[in-house]
């Protein structure tokens, strides 16, 4: 956590750029933004003007969720693009390093897992809109300086996390990581991917996507790994004691087509389908373990284990009746 007097300093740095865009105008204190789950994560305002500040945490080093740099790098990347992003405004690179994004207007909403009144006929417009961005994501090309990542490079990732989490949290497991481990698919061409890809990561106003966000985990690498994870999210069933039905919501069969747009499905994506629901379990399973061990508390975790123990039970469904 900062300290009062480390939020003043920042505050002030991040005033003085700011001051470089709007002459004349004067921007209030920084306020921290519910949900940032990344760094510090702050909104300033002035009369005309608001930005989403992310920080470095004083103190800690800029790697992982950590580097807002990189953030602030992909958001570059992509302005211009199909892909809507919030512009970067400022990048201050000196320690605590931070930077300073536009301000997107709307909501993201997971239909089948958040609380919420939405109407369904507008919750199925967005996925469908959604699946839309999540293609010309992939279609922007690779960022050239990111070394790219692998199928088996993504199962390693997961399984670390894994097995991480206390073996009585994931139950089978073992068993459904060597069976991945056995079948790793070849190599596609790799694109942009944004490592969390879904509704509740894509703001929205109306119908219309505005600003896709938390690019945290953002990488290049294999197109099917954003593909399957997005897909996972149409089914309230795979979410036991979480999940609710949402009345019209395409399916994954739907979502897919609406991605593809006519093109062929993407070889072995059974394969993605298992490792995406191998990635929920882990980091459900991590979760639930930061809860149980004390160092976050969230009663809401104890709702976990049947979600965990489904995404390893069907993922082992999944994987192994492979050849």
């Amino acid at each position: 956590m900062s300290t009062a007097t480390e939020v003043t300093e920042l505050a002030g740095r991040v005033r003085t750029r700011l001051a470089e865009r709007h002459p004349g105008e004067s921007f209030g204190d920084l306020r921290t933004l519910p949900g940032g789950h990344s760094g510090l994560t702050y909104t300033i305002a002035s009369r005309t003007a608001r930005y989403v500040v992310k920080a470095v945490p004083p103190g800690q080093r800029p790697i992982g969720r950590n580097d807002v740099l990189r953030q602030a790098r992909v958001l570059r990347l992509l302005t211009g693009s199909a892909v809507p992003v919030p512009g970067v405004a400022a990048v201050d690179e000196r320690e605590p390093a931070w930077f300073a994004m536009e301000f997107a207007d709307g909501e993201a909403i997971e239909p089948v897992l958040d609380e919420h009144r939405l109407d369904p006929g507008l919750c199925r417009t967005r996925m469908l809109a959604v699946a839309d961005v999540l293609r010309d994501l992939h279609d922007t090309g690779a960022d050239a300086s990111e070394p790219p990542l692998d199928p088996a490079s993504e199962l390693e990732r997961w399984s670390r996390t894994m097995r991480a989490v206390p073996i009585e949290l994931r139950p089978g497991s073992e068993e459904l990581l060597g069976a991945l481990a056995s079948r790793v698919p070849a190599r596609i061409p790799p694109v942009l991917t944004h490592g969390d890809f879904r509704l509740a990561n894509v703001l929205c106003r109306g119908e219309r996507p505005v600003a896709v966000v938390d690019w945290e985990i953002w990488a290049v690498g294999d197109p099917r790994i954003d593909l399957t994870w997005f897909l996972l999210f149409a089914d309230h069933t795979n979410f036991p004691r979480l999940g609710r039905t949402v009345p019209g919501l395409p399916g994954e069969e739907e979502l897919l087509a609406a991605y593809l747009d006519g093109r062929p499905e993407p070889p072995a994506l059974d394969w993605f389908r298992a490792l995406a629901r191998t990635k929920m379990a882990a980091i459900m399973g991590h979760n639930l373990r930061r809860h149980r061990e004390g160092k976050h508390h969230d009663p809401d975790q104890e709702r976990l284990p049947p979600t965990i123990a489904e995404m390893i039970r069907t993922a082992r469904g999944i994987v192994a009746p492979m050849p």
